[in-house]
């Protein structure tokens, strides 16, 4: 459950806009390690939810919320993304889903779906991005890290049939590894290679973005 460089762009986006947790209610889907939900209790937040499909998450997430003193307003669910607060809306919404363009591998220790995003890196992300409204509440609004090389368009075409849209809050690159980069859809690494995927010599760079996502017309 160590966190990694998508999550600490995502806790940097969130920081730099730490006025509008402040008494929010705030849900993240994918809470792996809890680290997320720990810096949006600490920027005062009014309730904490996190969902993710594994124990060991749960487990992990509820021994460092109640470290840092926040255990007595997180609500933690094992279960698969919007299932779990089925009717219930927030006002923040935050993942770091698996989107990689790869099809799931076994990896020592974790769930074969790690990392692993299908074909187009859409398998995850998409439910989440249709499902995103009905857990919105009015003037609510969602951070998430999404890849450059998995579409954006499509992301904003599936979010437009909701009334919703998106903006990019920050990029970065992020550093692929040789044995990451021989698991990505071959179709992608073609398309991709030099436009969102850079080489320098053997190490391997791509973009990352964290793109917030609120009711059409509301984002700057």
């Amino acid at each position: 459950m160590r966190p990694s460089e998508y999550t600490a762009a995502l806790i940097q986006a969130l920081r730099a806009d730490a006025g509008r947790i402040r008494n929010a209610r705030v849900l993240e889907i994918g809470s792996g390690s809890g680290v997320v939900l720990a810096v949006m209790g600490a920027l005062g937040a009014a309730s904490l939810c996190g969902v993710d499909i594994e124990d060991e998450a749960i487990a992990s997430s509820a021994l460092l919320l109640g470290e840092l003193g926040h255990g007595g307003i997180a609500d933690l669910h094992c279960g698969d993304m919007w299932l779990p607060v089925a009717g219930r809306r927030f006002d923040l919404i935050g993942a770091n889903l698996p989107h990689f363009p790869m099809e799931p591998v076994e990896v020592a220790g974790r769930l074969p779906t790690w990392s692993a995003g299908g074909a187009d890196g859409r398998l995850l992300l998409d439910p989440f991005l249709a499902g995103l409204a009905d857990h919105l509440a009015p003037g609510g609004r969602a951070v998430i890290t999404h890849n450059g090389f998995v579409d954006l368009g499509s992301s904003r075409d599936l979010l437009a049939r909701s009334g919703l849209s998106l903006r990019i809050a920050l990029s970065t690159l992020v550093y692929i590894s040789p044995e990451k980069l021989a698991l990505m859809t071959a179709d992608v690494l073609r398309a991709e290679e030099g436009r969102t995927i850079h080489r320098y010599g053997p190490h391997t760079f791509a973009e990352m973005h964290i793109a917030e996502i609120a009711a059409a017309g509301t984002l700057s």
